[in-house]
């Protein structure tokens, strides 16, 4: 094994351990107090983060197969800002509805 591959395989090794931790590690903000929306916002950048390192280490481990990693890694991203964007506008109460206007009919 050369020195380029023992430390490509221990970046590797770090960057999904990091993820585990940010898995992990985002979970903790739920026990604690505060807003529900604040706990999940925590929760989904330490998911998407730690989502995302794990696969950065995955495709420096498996260089033949970085196409779908890096499609993976996009679509994470992408789908996981949208849905912290859809839970939060949902979560906005509605503004009251105004009363349909009354048309004038126009007499000739």
């Amino acid at each position: 094994m050369s020195e380029g591959t023992s430390l490509t395989l221990h970046l590797s090794t770090l960057l999904l351990l990091a993820g585990l931790v940010l898995w992990f590690g985002g979970t903790w903000p739920l026990l604690g107090r505060g807003s529900f929306l604040r706990k999940l916002h925590y929760l989904g950048i330490a998911d998407t983060l730690g989502s995302a390192l794990m696969v950065v280490g995955l495709l420096l481990r498996f260089k033949p197969e970085w196409p779908l990693l890096l499609l993976a890694l996009l679509s994470l991203v992408v789908w996981n800002t949208i849905f912290g964007y859809v839970l939060a506008s949902c979560s906005q109460p509605l503004p009251p509805a105004s009363p349909p206007a009354v048309r004038e009919e126009h007499q000739p």
